[in-house]
């Protein structure tokens, strides 16, 4: 059984093509809603997995989706996507259980992904008896504020 992957997808382009885009999350979540299964784009080919499954959007976000694969991004998939519509995305990603949390960002065909690692995680503890995290001195009841924090000097330190 996988592990499931939460991202969430900003599209940016010409309003046509976002249109597109709208068109194709609606044709993928419809294909998913009566086989069951993940779903590509019929452009995509179906060689490295990548497939979107639980696929929804907000009303009135426009070029804006969120979903989840096995394990891992489908970073690639979604640089097809854009390629083919000329557009940029940022993606945002994780799935906690294999340690995966990152921000790809894709722009004039340059990705940019940048994620935790091993070491960036081992910067804090959890303890099993309060049930809270502890990170540079201050304690946390969860995690995620934390490893946002990292990512977003790990961000700021690859654009120097």
């Amino acid at each position: 059984m996988a592990n499931w992957c939460s991202n969430t997808v900003v599209f940016e382009g010409t309003p046509e093509a976002i249109t597109a885009i709208q068109e194709l999350f609606q044709s993928m979540k419809g294909k998913e809603e009566k086989t069951e299964q993940g779903q590509l784009p019929d452009f995509v080919p179906d060689t490295n997995g990548g497939y979107f499954f639980n696929i929804y959007w907000n009303e009135g976000d426009e070029g804006q989706f969120q979903y989840e694969t096995k394990w891992s991004p489908n970073t690639e998939v979604l640089q097809s996507i854009a390629d083919l519509h000329e557009l940029s995305f940022i993606q945002e990603y994780e799935e906690m259980g294999n340690l995966v949390y990152g921000r790809a960002t894709y722009s004039e065909g340059m990705l940019n992904d940048v994620y935790l690692e091993e070491e960036d995680f081992d910067q804090y503890q959890f303890d099993e008896q309060t049930e809270h995290y502890h990170f540079e001195g201050e304690t946390f009841e969860s995690d995620y504020e934390i490893v946002e924090t990292l990512l977003e000097r790990k961000i700021a330190k690859n654009k120097i």
